[in-house]
């Protein structure tokens, strides 16, 4: 062959490289456009269970823009990146409807890295690159879990960070089996160890048995293990001498380890139950993994289980462990999504098998993956034609934190529960004292979560009321309650070191000498009052040192403020 004919056939072959993979950069593209004029629109979706997980992000946010760092300066359940991604995004999308807003923080991490990986992969073959893509896609579109924990169609608003991890674990699986760079094996697997660890370190756990996976079976060299994590761990120190917010974080991990200390087995068996359509099919199609393999095997020497475990077979287990030691410390995720990159080395690899145990496999691969498929699409469906119909509360004074609708008969009853909580209050006093809630899954009801935000606006109203009479602006607030949105709509600072996201079983760490420094220095503390839950009460009780020596207001029907005199 001609110097001159290789060339061509050189140049040739790069742009069929470049030609396959422009549609995979097309259709990234094309969803980051669509992201971005979603973000733009001062859009009303329909409000789901546990919706205030999503403020919580916004006190965050409002917190790192007083200058406060995440687990320096306030204690939280998780780790920092997500907060900044989602600040980075509030700056450049004040309008956004906070649910997508925090859905997508993690976009400016995936949407490349997917893209490279895609890009990459689209150069052997361009229908594995799109069988990679469009159900990373299509999982990363909306705010949705794969479970429902209240009949009534809307967007989760809770779960964003433990979605975040499960796209980002898909994108770490995707990129163990199926990059053949060096470089890009090397620089991916660094960069998505580095974000698993900030966004949540119980992500960052199981991505690493999933790296030492890929080393143990030869996918990863041992000296590429070793150069990732040495840029891991050179990032992290780097990042923990500006800021010091690496060590705070692990310490705030174990202030949490601490503080929940269930049983593990038992998460086990929950994940397994709640996820038994995917769990069950996925141990079946193992065992017809496993049992191709003994019937191809010639005995049970190294090589051969080395082989094995470098299989389809191996992989399986291994993402679907790893998989399961995450999701025992979740509720609300995209959950074992990560096996879909999985089930397609399974089809690519069996797909010429046409005897009944190709058949058997096939038929299995499908049933792994349909379940999560099939939720999700039906969740999204409901929520997103519901849309049209649901009606918009009336929160004025909230800004794009009162972006939510309901159907019309919540519409309705919202208001008349805030007038009954306020009316009846000595009743909840009574099913408080009683350690009961009003009810047992009061936070995940649809109907709540809207009469709370009505409650939020009644206690602006008050405050700002309350200023304009005292001839008094309050220099920040601090509310006795699981999420504090009201020093980011009034434009004030919140204190240093107390929690966001104030949850008395799980993430409401012991009161410091420190904490309550700060109180003292915060004008006013809110009691929220309709109604008064066990939650609340337990909450007040904890910082009840913070408020001695303050003066209590009765701000409205709902809300009392202890001032600082």
């Amino acid at each position: 062959m001609t110097d001159e004919k290789a060339g061509m056939d050189w140049a040739t072959g790069l742009d069929d490289r470049r030609g396959k993979s422009t549609l995979s950069t097309t259709l990234i593209a094309g969803f980051a456009l669509v992201a971005m004029i979603a973000l733009i629109l001062p859009l009303h979706l329909p409000i789901g269970p546990n919706n205030w997980d999503t403020l919580v992000y916004y006190d965050a946010i409002n917190r790192i823009r007083a200058g406060q760092v995440p687990n320096v300066d306030f204690f939280a359940p998780v780790g920092p990146l997500g907060y900044y991604l989602a600040t980075l995004l509030d700056g450049v999308f004040p309008r956004a409807q906070p649910m997508l807003l925090v859905n997508w923080a993690l976009l400016p991490v995936l949407l490349p890295s997917m893209a490279l990986l895609a890009g990459h992969v689209a150069g052997r073959s361009r229908g594995q690159a799109l069988a990679l893509l469009l159900p990373f896609l299509l999982f990363a579109s909306l705010p949705i879990n794969l479970h429902a924990i209240y009949p009534i169609s809307g967007f989760d608003g809770y779960g964003h960070y433990n979605r975040h991890i499960a796209l980002l674990l898909y994108v770490l699986v995707a990129t163990l089996i199926f990059a053949r760079d060096r470089r890009l094996l090397v620089g991916l697997v660094a960069l998505l160890m580095l974000t698993l660890f900030l966004v949540k370190i119980t992500g960052a756990v199981s991505g690493a048995l999933l790296v030492g996976y890929a080393v143990l079976v030869g996918r990863l060299r041992v000296m590429d293990a070793v150069l990732a994590a040495v840029l891991v761990l050179a990032s992290l120190g780097a990042l923990d001498l500006a800021t010091g917010m690496v060590w705070a974080y692990i310490e705030d991990i174990l202030t949490l380890l601490l503080l929940n200390s269930g049983s593990l087995s038992s998460r086990f068996v929950t994940v397994a139950s709640l996820n038994l359509n995917v769990v069950a099919p996925c141990v079946l199609l193992l065992g017809a993994l496993a049992l191709a393999g003994w019937r191809e095997s010639a005995g049970l020497s190294w090589v051969r289980m080395r082989s094995l475990a470098a299989s389809p077979a191996g992989w399986l287990a291994a993402v679907l462990i790893a998989e399961f030691l995450f999701e025992t410390q979740n509720t609300g995720s995209l959950e074992f999504i990560g096996l879909w990159p999985v089930i397609l080395l399974v089809l690519v690899d069996w797909q010429a098998r046409r005897d009944w145990l190709g058949v058997l496999v096939l038929v299995l691969c499908m049933a792994v993956v349909l379940p999560g498929l099939s939720a999700f699409v039906q969740r999204s469906a409901r929520a997103v034609f519901a849309t049209p119909f649901y009606h918009a509360l009336d929160l004025p004074d909230l800004g794009t934190l009162g972006h939510v609708s309901v159907k019309a008969e919540i519409a309705e009853r919202a208001p008349i529960m805030l007038e009954h909580y306020a009316t009846h209050q000595e009743s909840y006093r009574d099913l408080a004292a009683r350690g009961q809630m009003p009810s047992y899954i009061l936070s995940s009801e649809t109907d709540y979560q809207a009469t709370w935000l009505l409650e939020v606006q009644q206690g602006l109203v008050a405050i700002r009321a309350w200023e304009a009479t005292a001839g008094r602006q309050l220099n920040g607030v601090f509310t006795l309650d699981f999420v504090d949105p009201f020093n980011r709509l009034l434009g004030r600072e919140p204190a240093r070191h107390v929690p966001i996201g104030v949850d008395p079983a799980r993430s409401n760490p012991p009161l410091t000498e420190q904490t309550l420094a700060a109180l003292e220095g915060i004008d006013a503390i809110l009691q929220p009052k309709c109604p008064l839950t066990v939650n609340r009460a337990t909450i007040a009780t904890h910082f009840a040192r913070a408020l001695q020596g303050r003066r209590r207001v009765a701000l409205s029907n709902c809300w009392d403020m202890y001032l600082k005199n």
